[in-house]
């Protein structure tokens, strides 16, 4: 139970150390009085993003004793978890997480609630005292999931439809009856999907059956094959749930899903090709949790974080990240964009389409259709007062002269462009129209990257340096003996667990405006740049694999490495 005279512990302390204003807090005590209570008025504000978790956790240790407990790195016993009952444990939100002798830990979202605590003593012995610790709503949702276990089992779904005599589902049952079993079966698929940190999930027709597989850490994992006589109406509710036209299959459509699962906000973009099997759907996931993170938790080193960190303190010119479709692009330039945000500065974008929001940043999708690319809307964005501004991506020789142009009356400019590494950007600025001398004083650096896979903490091996792997890693590392490679385990089923940002970061500097606007070669720039400390994509990757992050067979697969096999 959420009393106010919690709310208003909180929130003065939040005032006291400054972390709010007095009118942030009064919107969020406005909406808890709007909802009754639902939420406490922490909630409300990290929900709005006028706080993070971390500072609300610190406010409470600091203020009351209570400690914030990382739950996502804890290791808890599940039949600990299950002495408390999950629907009790759900609407309350709290998990068990330790115990000692004589007392049992709880995580809590709200620490203060004085009844759940008092009635979750009765799951224990009445001699043990309860431990309250703060965990935030969406780990403890997230938990709740994973150590009770799915409610909606994909498998037992599949058994239930297979038992009834009646296999066909009305549009009815799809749009809108939560108890049906093709619209649970969706839902689980959805919820599987984004539990194994999937960022794409496909569903693949075949002649006889229909081939699911989720994309995790960049590779494609086929996760089961179901029967063709379903496919219809699983295709059905998607197109429902996405705002398609459901009587539409001959032609492609593109549709949205905003849901919650797993305690987080999921953005599903949804788009249908048909083929000769069938209608093709693939559904791009957009995890806003996991969008903006720090640059050390990207996998940047600390001089490639030191050097970007040199190069967003300049007041204008142009940043450009390079690198191809997946290669987490719109990821960096997030979390950079949420590096430099502060109250004092006006941040907008214009992005194809806005993937995730960025609290107090201004985001603008581009309309092409009616005239508003990513040219036009640079202009009109300039008429907002920026001092920052973000084009999702370099295409064209207007849109690259604009933003120059912008960055050239005092503005800082973010953008991405598709090249193979970071010199590249100036040959593809001049192939598309721009003229060396725009981009000599104007470009404050280029950052170019891959994302490799992260071999698994709990299975990797070291193993022996064979003769050619000496030679991919070069006469530098000639001491290194051994290296880790990926195992697999049932942890990460694959050896390999998260993904790691390879990087190399071109910073310019006068001499090399000059190598620019002369039209020095390659050769030329590349000998200029190592002398001053340039770090190659391919040595930032080989470092890493030394350091155990990753391996040579996925370091291969990310970086060309061809030059050292000769």
């Amino acid at each position: 139970m959420i009393t106010s005279s919690t709310n208003t512990d909180i929130g003065a302390k939040l005032l006291e150390k400054k972390v709010i204003s007095d009118d942030q807090l009064a919107i969020a005590v406005k909406e808890c009085e709007r909802i009754k209570g639902a939420k406490t008025v922490g909630a409300i504000l990290i929900e709005m993003g006028f706080i993070s978790e971390g500072a609300l956790g610190e406010i409470l240790n600091e203020s009351t004793g209570v400690k914030k407990f990382d739950i996502k790195s804890a290791i808890i016993d599940a039949k600990l978890v299950k002495k408390v009952p999950k629907d009790f444990a759900t609407h309350n939100k709290l998990i068990t997480v330790s115990y000692t002798h004589d007392s049992i830990t709880i995580g809590m979202n709200d620490v203060f609630d004085i009844v759940a605590i008092d009635q979750v003593r009765r799951f224990f012995p009445p001699n043990f005292h309860i431990n309250p610790v703060f965990v935030p709503e969406t780990d403890i949702i997230a938990a709740i999931d994973q150590y009770y276990g799915y409610e909606m089992s994909i498998e037992g779904i599949l058994k239930e439809i297979e038992s009834n005599a009646n296999k066909t589902f009305d549009e009815t049952q799809l749009k809108g009856d939560y108890k049906s079993p093709m619209v649970r079966l969706v839902d689980a698929i959805l919820t599987d999907a984004v539990h194994r940190g999937a960022s794409d999930l496909h569903f693949e027709p075949e002649a006889l059956f229909l081939r699911i597989r989720y994309r995790i850490d960049g590779k494609m994992m086929q996760i089961r094959s179901i029967h063709k006589e379903y496919w219809s109406a699983i295709a059905v509710r998607i197109k429902i749930m996405s705002g398609m036209n459901i009587a539409e299959s001959r032609k492609p459509q593109d549709g949205r899903i905003n849901s919650e699962i797993l305690g987080r906000k999921i953005d599903f973009r949804v788009s249908t090709q048909p083929t000769i099997n069938g209608e093709n759907i693939v559904m791009r996931i957009l995890d806003e949790k996991q969008s903006i993170i720090s640059l050390d938790k990207l996998g940047f080193s600390d001089i490639s974080i030191n050097l970007m960190k040199k190069m967003v303190q300049r007041p204008e010119g142009v940043i450009i990240l390079t690198g191809p479709t997946g290669s987490g692009k719109t990821t960096t330039l997030y979390t950079v964009l949420n590096y430099i945000n502060s109250i004092d500065k006006n941040i907008m974008t214009l992005e194809d389409p806005v993937e995730y929001h960025i609290p107090l940043v201004r985001q603008s999708n581009i309309r092409s259709d009616i005239g508003m690319d990513f040219a036009a809307g640079i202009k009109a964005l300039l008429r907002q007062d920026p001092d920052v501004i973000l084009v999702g991506e370099i295409r064209d020789k207007d849109t690259a002269i604009t933003a120059i142009q912008a960055a050239m009356t005092g503005h800082q400019v973010y953008s991405s462009l598709h090249t193979n590494d970071a010199l590249g950007a100036i040959p593809r600025l001049m192939n598309i129209g721009v003229p060396n001398y725009l981009m000599s004083g104007s470009l404050i650096g280029v950052v170019a990257q891959r994302l490799a896979r992260k071999l698994c903490p709990h299975c990797k091996k070291e193993f022996p340096l064979d003769s050619f792997e000496k030679k991919l890693l070069g006469p530098k590392y000639t001491n290194a003996e051994k290296i880790f490679k990926a195992v697999g385990c049932e942890k990460c089923r694959s050896g390999y667990k998260g993904r790691v940002v390879i990087c190399e970061i071109l910073p310019f500097d006068r001499e090399f405006d000059e190598l620019v606007t002369n039209a020095a070669s390659r050769k030329e720039m590349l000998s200029y740049v190592l002398k001053q400390g340039f770090v190659p994509m391919v040595e930032d990757g080989i470092q890493k694999v030394i350091a155990g992050i990753t391996d040579i067979k996925e370091l291969m697969r990310v970086v060309d490495m061809t030059d050292r096999m000769s």
